[in-house]
């Protein structure tokens, strides 16, 4: 029973300070984010000037927004297109779908300095201008393979019957697919439009090739800056910190709700 005990509160204690590894880097920005001086180390008082600093700077307020653009429309681009691309290899021949899936893994498998310098070259060889289209095309193409990842596995449980047995029952091919098989894997679609949201809003290294003058994103930016002490950074941070948060509380709290009222009706 002892041992049992010990066991128990040292496994616990290993996870608390797993936790503790994980989760101090963020509370320490935070923290930070609200110092009265520009001392990393030191807290010196409260202050909320450098999120004032950061509402006044219009570089700071552009790279917000174009990587909210960005990874706001690459990831509904890519979920539609992946949605799209994972159903129809469903139905597909073995083969295919087999050789598909590889050459699907291949930009994830495949470093993010190698797929930035092929598409500069690939840009750069068909004479198109860095900007914010070059930026987007990039970030679209490398959120559709882990948006088909994210759905393939919820396609292969569903019974491959399903589409025809809709269709039997009066559904036209396209009724069939969303009126019941997109609401069937609707988790896997929203696990990959998360994914593709997250890779596009943190995306460094392929975004600093394929960008040009006057379009910068928030890890470019940071990049930048990060060379100077600046504590809006902090700032910028612990506004991002927040948003994801609530963002993640919603995504589970919101299909927890709707099974309640399931169950109360």
């Amino acid at each position: 029973m002892c041992e049992k005990k010990k066991t128990k509160i040292s496994g616990k204690i290993y996870i608390f300070l797993l936790l503790l590894f994980f989760y101090f880097p963020i509370i320490y920005t935070v923290v930070f984010s609200f110092n009265s001086t520009k001392s990393l180390s030191v807290f010196s008082g409260f202050s909320l000037r450098w999120y004032e600093k950061m509402l006044n700077d219009n570089s700071m307020i552009n790279a917000i927004f174009y990587t909210v653009l960005v990874a706001v429309i690459a990831t509904a681009v890519s979920t539609v297109v992946g949605t799209i691309t994972a159903i129809g290899l469903s139905g597909s021949r073995k083969i295919l779908r087999t050789a598909v899936q590889q050459i699907n893994d291949l930009p994830i498998l495949n470093p993010d300095i190698v797929t930035a310098i092929g598409l500069l070259m690939f840009f750069s060889a068909l004479a198109v201008k860095k900007g914010l289209i070059t930026l987007l095309l990039a970030h679209i193409m490398f959120c559709i393979p882990y948006v088909i990842l994210s759905i393939m596995p919820k396609i292969r449980t569903l019974d491959p019957n399903l589409a025809d047995a809709a269709m039997d029952l009066g559904c036209t091919p396209f009724q069939a697919i969303t009126t019941v098989i997109v609401p069937q894997i609707m988790p896997g679609i929203m696990s990959g439009a998360l994914i593709a949201f997250t890779m596009s809003f943190d995306d460094f290294v392929i975004s600093y090739f394929v960008t040009g003058n006057g379009v910068n994103n928030i890890s470019i930016m940071v990049y930048t800056m990060s060379k100077r002490i600046n504590p809006s950074i902090n700032a910028l941070s612990t506004v991002i910190i927040v948003i994801i948060t609530l963002g993640l509380i919603i995504a589970n709290i919101v299909p927890l709700i709707n099974e309640k009222r399931r169950k109360n009706k």
